[in-house]
């Protein structure tokens, strides 16, 4: 579907605005929405709400705007209605966290690309050879690139499919009580003094380190088996089953930060407890705790929960040591505690 591009002659030296959009949507723009709503055999209503859902911005009905691909999304999209797979609202819904995860995967991708082909100025736009150089890998090479987001994204299916098939196998295992939710650890890892930092550093150094903070963090919630829900600069926001993956996440994560000279110390607090899964994100008392609790961590380490801390009691790789416990807003007193690794010598790490 058409970004709605201006009108006019392209600007000298640069790629036209209309085959560019074309060649990345792979076709060309032949039909306005009153073709598209036809030719699909959908209603008005429906193919507005699945356009609104993908992000894309209102057309008039006279616009040529949509392509082969388009219609074909509308015609997949009314089989899974008919065929009873999903109704109207989850297909949205579906559509809706397609739409918004391409959204940041593309700024993320065009970023990148013009990053490394235009002179360094972070912020301005690129130049004209930059856009073009752009254009010609999207052009050899797009076919490429499609197949390897489909894979990344069948690969997190799976191992989102494989957590719930383990979470509901612990559900129903357990007969001791009503159902619940499976209760999961929550961890924050937050930069300290990251606004005091934004004011002192270059727009381009202050990416590079938001860049070099979320990739140190990210790595090591793959490596140990955890799942990144979300980045938001200055903090990132990570999920594990197991309370020993959460606990090593988080020391990990501490730890390589403090070893890295251009990434000032993070604060990390963990939380264990039920969650409720939401659109990709976490939500409940459980995440609220963790966040308070990172505010409570000095730089450079970790502070977690009582019931995480009862959940680590017999882990030998672990010490917890209950400090002094404090009131928090929405929460009221909480217990924490201060999470370090055992020493090598068996021996009870120094109080906080």
């Amino acid at each position: 579907m058409s970004a709605g591009l201006p009108d006019g002659p392209p600007d000298p030296g640069l790629p036209d605005p209309k085959e560019v959009e074309e060649l990345l949507l792979g076709g060309r723009l032949r039909y306005t929405r009153v073709d598209a709503v036809r030719l699909s055999g959908v209603t008005r209503e429906f193919s507005g709400r699945v356009w609104r859902a993908f992000g894309y911005p209102s057309m008039p009905d006279e616009a040529v705007a949509y392509t082969e691909g388009d219609v074909a999304a509308l015609i997949r999209l009314k089989r899974l209605i008919d065929e009873g797979v999903l109704d109207e609202d989850s297909v949205v819904r579906m559509v809706r966290a397609f739409g918004q995860t391409m959204a940041r995967l593309a700024e993320w991708q065009i970023n990148l690309l013009t990053s490394m082909l235009r002179r360094g100025d972070f912020g301005d736009p690129p130049p004209a050879e930059a856009i073009q150089s752009i254009v010609d890998i999207a052009d050899k090479y797009l076919d490429d690139f499609q197949p390897l987001v489909v894979h990344a994204w069948r690969r997190q299916l799976a191992a989102a499919g494989t957590r719930a098939l383990a979470s509901a196998a612990a559900r129903d295992g357990d007969q001791s009580g009503p159902a619940t939710r499976s209760p999961t650890t929550v961890g924050f890892a937050d930069m300290v003094s990251f606004t005091q930092v934004s004011r002192e550093l270059e727009e381009l150094e202050l990416a590079r380190l938001v860049e070099r903070f979320e990739e140190t963090a990210s790595d090591i919630v793959a490596a140990c088996g955890g799942r990144l829900v979300k980045t938001l600069g200055d903090e990132v926001l990570f999920c594990a089953d197991d309370p020993a993956v959460g606990a090593e996440i988080a020391l990990s994560i501490a730890a390589a930060v403090k070893d890295e000279t251009e990434v000032p110390d993070v604060r990390v607090g963990v939380a264990y407890g039920p969650v409720l899964p939401l659109m990709g994100d976490v939500f409940g008392t459980t995440v609220n705790r963790a966040a308070r609790l990172t505010a409570l961590a000095r730089p450079g380490t970790v502070v977690i929960d009582a019931e995480l801390a009862a959940e680590l009691r017999d882990e030998p790789a672990f010490q917890t040591t209950r400090i002094v416990r404090r009131p928090v807003r929405g929460l009221g007193i909480i217990q924490p505690y201060v999470l370090r690794r055992m020493s090598p010598n068996g021996s009870r790490p120094s109080s906080a």
